[in-house]
């Protein structure tokens, strides 16, 4: 995804001149490096001071420009929070935070390098929105929206590289759930490049099940939710993220609000830190999840 990013930014950075790009100790390469070698003055690499970024964004976005801050996920938000709280959110102004490589993609750098939290955390501010592409596909139309039709602060939430297209199909809006395979009686919920374990265990049941890219976590597509209720008996939420705040905290807490009298399966990060480094497939399966242990829910539900 930070290819896709970076080519898309790119592209776009030709034909709107406004686009700004600023980084923290992110060197340039590919795309990006062009992007900077042909409009240096339009990126602006701040060094280990992901405060600064944010300033520097907010005072972009104040002279009518598009500022989009990109570093690690966990340097993007967690470190200067307080200035993405009162900088930009305060101020509501339409600045793009993209945190990449997050949730526990970072496997092999330890907590330090894991945004577990960032949903939770995102959510909770006024003004901003939460947008989680599950593949470049969805991440193209994610960057589109933001430089040509956003007027508020978002967080945009990527993966890192070698993401698979899930979605190419689709028509894709934004704050609205996307379906991504049509089955009976049972769906999940998912968003961000986790979803590709939904596809995994689709597999290993051998069968259709259906999937739905929740891109949008902020503001979420409650309507479509509850058309879901409707039709499905069992509902699973799936994310590389706390199962504090998250997805699956949005889909039972409306659940328990509209009476919904089926079943729901959760697969998220545990609330704890697992001192452990290894791939991600196996951080994942230390908190729970993997496409075997979804595909063992599906046969019980």
């Amino acid at each position: 995804m930070r290819n896709c990013f970076a080519n898309t930014i790119a592209k776009l950075g030709e034909k709107n001149k406004n686009i700004y790009v600023i980084v923290a100790d992110i060197s340039p390469a590919g795309a990006m490096e062009n992007f900077q070698k042909k409009y240096p003055n339009r990126f602006i690499n701040v060094g280990v001071a992901e405060q600064t970024m944010i300033g520097v964004s907010a005072g972009l976005a104040m002279k009518k420009k598009i500022p989009f801050a990109y570093t690690i996920s966990t340097f993007a938000l967690y470190r200067p929070f307080e200035m993405i709280r009162t900088d930009i959110c305060y101020q509501n102004l339409p600045v793009t935070i993209v945190g990449m490589g997050a949730g526990t993609i970072y496997s092999t750098l330890g907590a330090t390098h894991l945004t577990q939290e960032d949903i939770s955390i995102s959510r909770s501010l006024p003004n901003i929105q939460v947008l989680t592409p599950c593949d470049t596909f969805e991440l193209e139309k994610c960057l589109d929206f933001c430089v040509n039709k956003s007027k508020k602060p978002t967080y945009l939430r990527i993966g890192k590289a070698g993401e698979k297209i899930f979605s190419s199909k689709i028509n894709w809006k934004f704050g609205k759930i996307n379906q991504l395979s049509k089955g009976k009686d049972t769906c999940i919920l998912s968003y961000g490049p986790i979803i590709r374990k939904a596809f995994d265990a689709q597999k290993l049941m051998q069968k259709k099940i259906s999937i739905y890219s929740c891109h949008s976590i902020k503001p979420f597509d409650y309507l479509t939710l509850q058309k879901l209720f409707k039709k499905y008996k069992n509902i699973i939420t799936l994310e590389d993220h706390s199962l504090i705040g998250g997805i699956g905290e949005i889909v039972q807490n409306f659940a328990w609000e509209k009476r919904y009298k089926g079943k729901i399966g959760k697969f998220g990060l545990n609330d704890k830190f697992i001192h452990f480094y290894g791939t991600h497939d196996e951080l994942l399966n230390k908190h729970g999840i993997s496409a075997l242990k979804i595909y063992n829910y599906l046969k019980t539900s």
